[in-house]
């Protein structure tokens, strides 16, 4: 047996020997959801496992998050530092069974796995010597607030000035809580029962938007002719931009749904004040800037054609996600080793939903794989694990080994390293962000 499996075998051990208390761990975030910057049982319960181990925690990072690093013995050529990324927060599915009464809250995303992969990766390296072979670290990082929900909740801590953005890693960028970091890691749920693997994934990326049509006020029976109607405004709005849609690029993956967040006051008003959401969606920034373009035109037109005006306010989403081939190579080689030949699935279509790991992928070589022991729809009420070990233990056997086959091999850090290279600055990954973030008013009432 070669030194490199025996690594890999004695971390492996270690992460099967403590499968019951990873296990265990992760039902216990599952029955004690919390929604994004307000992980406070959630971080204090992984910042515990972690002091267990005998590692020290940073705490306090953007609001809930924390961070611990392991270092290897091994001289090194270049330092390099790879984080274990896991997500703290729920999302919100009052209909799930297991959402929690007061919020609906509700782990149907896995993000309770992403911890449980966190934690065991922890104890692969934490209670072993295999990390004194290795050259370079391992940052073990539970991150805030993925899900972009709850919303009002952030624009408070915008006006409070206690954070920029709507995204927990976004935060962590801004805070330079990445700047040692030279690729990341992080698993997500897939949902499938089966052992499978899928690590090759790209996603569309989004633009977020708050639109206000503002008009005039009047008896919708007695004097409708003296009112401005904002409801017929957004209306048209809403029709125009369905009218733009064929114009999209089918390269571009191109995705708007907006909502109608208030439709008036009353039936017997002319409505005055109407509001809606929505996202831009596309795979690449740019492509996301001219679809927000066209969609910006088509509100405009709207106003323009009932004689209201229109408040725009853009915010940043979430930057696309394309998955590092190094990290992945790496990766599905160690999910076939544990799981068998058959386990990973190349065919990954393009993902149009979106995830602030895009952000993250912007700076450093970074892959999400999708883990089978899922089963129902991600979001949904019938999402749910039914297998425990697939879920919770044993993508954190997959990713230690893949950690070691990077950092024992100079020549793969030297690629992963060469993929950063390719990848955007600090600055201008904030550029980009700020591209995105504006707010205008387009008035054409009288």
């Amino acid at each position: 047996m070669s030194e490199l499996q025996q690594l890999k075998d004695e971390a492996c051990k270690a992460i099967e020997e403590n499968g019951h208390r990873i296990i265990s761990l992760a039902k216990d975030i599952q029955d004690n959801p919390e929604l994004g910057f307000k992980e406070e049982r959630t971080s204090a319960k992984i910042a515990g496992a972690l002091k267990e181990l005998g590692l020290g925690v940073k705490k306090s990072l953007a609001k809930t998050g924390l961070k611990t690093k392991i270092s290897g013995s091994k001289e090194a050529k270049v330092e390099t530092n790879i984080a274990v990324l896991g997500e703290l927060d729920a999302l919100v599915n009052s209909d799930h069974p297991e959402s929690a009464p007061q919020t609906g809250a509700v782990h149907a995303c896995g993000h309770h796995a992403q911890l449980a992969n966190l934690i065991g990766v922890a104890y692969g390296f934490a209670t072993t010597n295999v990390i004194e072979h290795l050259s370079g670290s391992i940052s073990i990082m539970a991150v805030p607030a993925e899900e972009f929900i709850d919303l009002e909740y952030r624009k408070k801590l915008i006006q409070q000035g206690e954070i920029e953005y709507f995204s927990g890693k976004q935060e962590l960028i801004r805070n330079g809580h990445f700047e040692d970091i030279d690729a990341a890691l992080i698993v997500h749920a897939d949902n499938s029962p089966e052992r499978t693997v899928r690590s090759r994934i790209s996603m569309n990326g989004f633009l977020g938007k708050f639109v206000q049509f503002q008009g005039r006020s009047a008896h919708a029976g007695a004097e409708p002719e003296k009112g401005v109607n904002a409801l017929n405004a957004a209306n048209i709005g809403l029709e125009a931009i369905n009218a733009r849609r064929e114009t999209f690029l089918e390269k571009d993956v191109v995705r708007v749904h907006p909502i109608i967040t208030k439709g008036g006051e009353e039936v017997n008003v002319i409505p005055s004040d109407v509001r809606m959401e929505t996202y831009v969606r596309a795979k690449t920034v740019d492509a996301m800037l001219r679809a927000n373009e066209k969609v910006d035109q088509a509100l405009k037109g709207g106003a323009l054609s009932l004689g209201a005006d229109v408040k725009i306010s853009d915010y940043p989403g979430y930057l696309p996600f394309e998955s590092s081939n190094v990290l992945a190579n790496v990766f599905d080689k160690n999910a076939e080793m544990i799981l068998g030949s058959d386990s990973v699935n190349e065919k990954c279509p393009h993902v149009t939903a979106s995830t602030d790991m895009g952000d993250v992928a912007q700076l450093v070589p970074a892959i999400e794989p999708s883990i089978g022991g899922f089963e129902g729809a991600l979001h949904s009420k019938d999402f749910k694990v039914v297998d425990e070990e697939m879920a919770f233990v044993i993508p954190s056997m997959i990713t230690a080994c893949s950690l070691i086959d990077i950092l024992t091999d100079e020549k793969r850090i030297d690629d992963v390293l060469g993929e950063r290279e390719e990848k955007r600055g600090e600055k201008d990954y904030l550029n980009t962000l700020a591209r995105m973030k504006s707010e205008s008013t387009t008035k054409f009432m009288e």
